[in-house]
């Protein structure tokens, strides 16, 4: 087997046996890569909550989402990706819940609406047929 000459030297194995080491640490001591695809979505999910009627409807649930992204922006500024990343994912899906939340809110308000119309046309029709 071929050994090159320079590694024949015991200064050169223990060096290459060093900086071995070396890689082999900072490797497993590398940090988790920055959130951009999570970041991404979750900007983009608060932002499409953002709207009027979230805001209207379920404002804790809105704000929750808000808060979340910031301080997931807070934690990349930090380069504490790990944090970032899961707070992006609770801010995403706060976000989720805030729509969802609104809808049902509305959804609850139209259908209060259509029960109030229609006990009012059965008056209507009560009151016509007395006469």
């Amino acid at each position: 087997m071929y050994t090159p000459s320079f590694i024949r030297t015991p200064t050169a194995v223990l060096a290459l046996a060093l900086a071995s080491t070396l890689v082999l640490a900072l490797g497993g001591c590398a940090s988790t890569p920055m959130p951009t695809t999570q970041m991404a979505v979750a900007e983009a999910a608060v932002q499409s909550a953002n709207t009027g009627s979230t805001s209207a409807d379920a404002p804790r649930e809105l704000q929750l989402a808000m808060d979340k992204l910031a301080m997931a922006r807070q934690a990349v500024s930090s380069k504490d990706f790990e944090r970032a990343a899961q707070l992006a994912d609770e801010a995403q899906i706060d976000a989720q819940v805030a729509e969802l939340h609104a809808q049902s809110t509305r959804s609850r308000k139209a259908a209060q609406e259509s029960q109030d119309a229609a006990r009012v046309l059965r008056e209507e029709i009560t009151r016509k047929t007395v006469r």
